[in-house]
């Protein structure tokens, strides 16, 4: 396996005791796959991808890529957030190439590097523009872009889509698939949306609350992945088992 999460617990100290915010957590994602962890406020989706990230350190437990012990952040994870992180100031181009710049990387190279992964984003036009002249879709490619740049073993995505209207999310959604199978990172989502992570994902975790365990780990085959799939008796198999086993563990109203 290729990304491995063995037995992590998180727990926090809080005025009324101690907060168990994750109990027992087992994943495996190999190479290449589309992964999704669902679950609503509580079942701590944030502070799971916090730990793969290297932002926080369990209580016990571990995370390793590629074998090797996850301690801190790092170049071979990328990270995309529902907020798009944009510096306002700088340009498309220079946002793309700001992560490269912390690393040393010399001005030509991350340059080219920058540049070619706003083609593969589709932007490559835009690169002189600033943010607020870029649509909320267009915003969260770049910080794609941004992220893909560092040329990450691994690309975490938390809640990046939730911030999006619901056209422009379906539009982001068969750019992801496209930009997937072109590329074939290693993708580890998070999300509270149950037809976006049947839609993307390949397997997916589904996440219980207080503290957050994993309920179940599901399959996704699908027939095709076009919008049209969503009209399929599959889909809706898949969405449904989905729902109905978070709304048996309190998740869901």
């Amino acid at each position: 396996m290729f990304l491995q999460i063995n037995k992590l617990n998180k727990h926090f100290s809080t005025q009324a005791g101690t907060l168990v915010v994750l109990k027992d957590i087992n994943m495996t994602i190999e190479q290449g796959e589309l992964i999704c962890a669902v679950g609503a406020s509580g079942s701590g989706k944030s502070t799971l991808l916090r730990q793969i990230a290297g932002l926080d350190s369990p209580t016990s437990g571990e995370v390793r890529i590629d074998g090797k012990l996850i301690t801190g952040p790092g170049p071979d994870r990328g990270m995309v957030f529902q907020h798009y992180t944009l510096y306002p100031w700088m340009n498309v181009q220079e946002n793309t190439e700001f992560g490269l710049k912390l690393q040393g990387i010399p001005k030509k190279e991350r340059r080219e590097q920058a540049s070619y992964f706003l083609s593969i984003v589709g932007l490559s036009r835009f690169s002189s523009s600033l943010p607020k002249e870029l649509s909320g879709g267009m915003k969260q490619r770049v910080a794609i872009a941004r992220a893909l740049a560092s040329q990450p073993k691994v690309l975490l995505m938390d809640e990046p889509f939730g911030a999006l209207d619901i056209h422009t999310k379906e539009s982001i959604h068969e750019f992801i698939l496209d930009l997937w199978q072109r590329t074939k990172i290693t993708i580890f989502m998070i999300t509270h949306d149950v037809e976006e992570a049947v839609f993307l994902s390949n397997r997916i975790y589904a996440l219980g609350a207080r503290p957050g365990t994993v309920r179940k780990e599901m399959t996704i085959n699908l027939p095709e992945r076009s919008p049209m799939i969503k009209r399929h008796s599959t889909f809706h198999d898949y969405r449904d088992e989905l729902m109905d086993l978070l709304r048996q563990h309190g998740m869901l109203p």
